[in-house]
């Protein structure tokens, strides 16, 4: 097995976290892009949504990341009893995550299922691939909200599907990967393609959001919906 290698230094993030709701037992937040979720093994790489919310949340743990170039709703457990108790509800897939992202080109459908096994691959650190025989299930929806054309400074215009993704499994890097293999990968991703065509080479970060964040809060028993508008 070939040992992976993370040389990846992230760039200082000025963003700051903002903090949509806290209780004694959550806190949702909508994190900035260029943010990592959890500190890195280098120490150049501390800044992260739980080094910072961990000074203001004492004993606050994460549930689920985003990655580091996504935006958008996350929650946060208080302690280490709501933490078991989110993380029952992400593993027992009772959780809806809902994003909104822009995709290259125009899709030909207004809807339709991404279902491929995705493995990881230490010899294509940090990419993840698509592998029916070694990957773990993944399924994805897509629903178109719009077409347009986007225009780039040197007046290219470049043609962008707007859509909702809805993930049923949490796979790393799992609607990066599906919608390259739609063949429309998300404007701005750099592992996956979304940065190949003519005058996307400066897109300033991934066009990924989580729009939408539905659970059943641990303590109340309440059905929380929550809903942050994509900033893109």
């Amino acid at each position: 097995m070939s040992k992976i290698i993370d040389t990846f230094i992230a760039p200082p993030c000025h963003e700051k976290i903002e903090i949509l709701y806290q209780d004694d037992h959550v806190v949702l937040i909508n994190k900035p892009a260029g943010l990592l979720s959890l500190s890195g093994k280098n120490p150049q790489n501390l800044d992260s949504v739980h080094h910072r919310l961990v000074q203001i949340f004492p004993g606050c743990t994460l549930v689920h990341r985003l990655d580091f170039g996504t935006s958008g709703l996350m929650v946060i457990a208080r302690n280490k009893a709501i933490n078991v108790a989110l993380c029952q509800q992400f593993s027992q897939r009772t959780v809806t995550k809902i994003y909104s992202a822009l995709l290259c080109g125009h899709l030909a459908n207004n809807e339709g299922v991404i279902d491929m096994a995705i493995a990881k691959d230490p010899a294509l650190f940090p990419l993840m691939s698509i592998c029916a025989t070694h990957g773990k299930p993944a399924r994805s929806c897509y629903r178109v909200v719009e077409r347009f054309y986007h225009e780039l400074k040197d007046g290219i215009l470049l043609p962008l599907t707007r859509v909702e993704l809805t993930p049923e499994t949490g796979r790393t890097h799992q609607l990066r990967i599906h919608c390259q293999q739609l063949g429309h990968p998300i404007w701005g991703c750099d592992l996956y393609g979304g940065r190949q065509l003519p005058g996307t080479e400066w897109t300033p970060r991934l066009m990924l959001h989580a729009s939408e964040l539905h659970f059943i809060h641990p303590v109340s028993e309440a059905w929380i919906k929550a809903h942050n508008a994509s900033p893109f």
